[in-house]
């Protein structure tokens, strides 16, 4: 399987024209805080001083985990498949906030547990029925693990547009995300674990034991794909591929919450240079993502406290990118404007 290679941003010359296209904006410098940064980051991604938002899409990846047979989610299997129906039916909240900023959403069957038949609206790239019970076996195989990288990254040569968005669903999937995060960085599985679906303190500590049980007994795991392959699921590995396969083409990365955020830890193992393409939407009020986006370097743009995953967070941040986008496009300069470029650091 090739693995796409993906490109630093960094360009002397074109960030000191983006600093001087933003710096002569009539604004203090600097006062537009995290907005110019982002339009800097958007600016090398794009190779111009004249970025766009086209056509985002936000791709929400449904798939259901054996490891759910251990007792860690305080929701049965069949939620799965009962809210890939909600977004079919435009009831889910991605379905209102990818609607309220004119986004694009796909639905893909990545491994759901259920037969939906052929149904407009939802992508089947089904690998299987579920991963295995990770406790007791690997999730999957190398070569399911293997066609979910490629379905993911079909998807994403697929798609229009030079924003994509991430979103999951998939009772049980918080789980495998902390033994991903357990296994890859290193961090004790406490620190990794969480609610997820509401569990109790008591659920907790057992989900907890769970992740570093079986993350001990693959103790000899190292290569990201086979930790992928043991501890992850069909939507995390799908995500992963498309992430790597867009990045490549240059489109900006909105990563949502913990789940997704485990998918592109698994692509840092293999694509370092993918960071450069991600602006991380928000932080999850799940435990462990805030630990994890420390871990990579990330700099969330919302704190809401969220922890719903579908790729709320991603539809919620998308105005952001259009606003950075905007002032860099439309904002006078202050020689279009005459105004005294002495304005200076000062706010009035």
């Amino acid at each position: 399987m090739h693995i796409p290679v993906i490109a630093p941003i960094a360009h002397a010359a074109l960030s000191q024209s983006l600093a001087a296209a933003i710096n002569n904006k009539t604004k203090p410098l600097g006062s537009l805080g995290r907005l110019e940064d982002l339009a800097t980051q958007l600016g090398l991604i794009q190779q111009t001083t004249r970025v766009t938002i086209d056509q985002p899409a936000i791709l929400v990846f449904a798939a259901d985990h054996g490891v759910v047979a251990e007792g860690i989610s305080a929701y049965p299997q069949d939620v799965t498949w009962q809210m890939v129906e909600n977004f079919l039916a435009n009831g889910a909240a991605i379905n209102v906030f990818a609607r309220q900023n004119g986004c694009a959403l796909r639905v893909i069957d990545a491994g759901v547990n259920h037969d939906f038949g052929v149904r407009a609206g939802l992508l089947d790239r089904k690998v299987a029925n579920g991963t295995n019970n990770f406790a007791i076996e690997p999730a999957m195989s190398a070569q399911h693990c293997a066609t979910a990288l490629e379905h993911g990254m079909a998807l994403a040569r697929d798609l229009p547009g030079n924003v994509v968005g991430f979103g999951e669903m998939g009772i049980g999937n918080t789980t495998a995300a902390a033994a991903l995060m357990h296994k890859l960085t290193g961090q004790p599985a406490a620190a990794c674990v969480g609610a997820g679906t509401g569990l109790t303190p008591d659920g907790i500590r057992h989900k907890e034991r769970v992740v570093a049980a079986a993350v001990a007994h693959y103790a000899s795991v190292h290569e990201p794909l086979e930790v992928l392959a043991t501890f992850g699921g069909f939507e995390i590995a799908m995500m992963a591929g498309a992430m790597l396969q867009a990045a490549s083409l240059r489109k900006v990365l909105l990563i949502d919450g913990f789940i997704v955020t485990s998918a592109l830890l698994v692509a840092t193992r293999l694509q370092p240079a993918i960071l450069d393409y991600c602006v991380f939407a928000h932080c999850s009020g799940e435990h462990g993502h805030a630990l994890l986006l420390e871990q990579l370097g990330a700099r969330p743009l919302l704190d809401l406290g969220l922890r719903l995953g579908e790729g709320t967070g991603s539809a919620l941040a998308l105005p952001l990118l259009h606003a950075a986008a905007n002032f860099v496009n439309e904002m006078a300069t202050f020689a279009s404007a005459q105004v005294s470029a002495q304005l200076g650091e000062h706010t009035g």
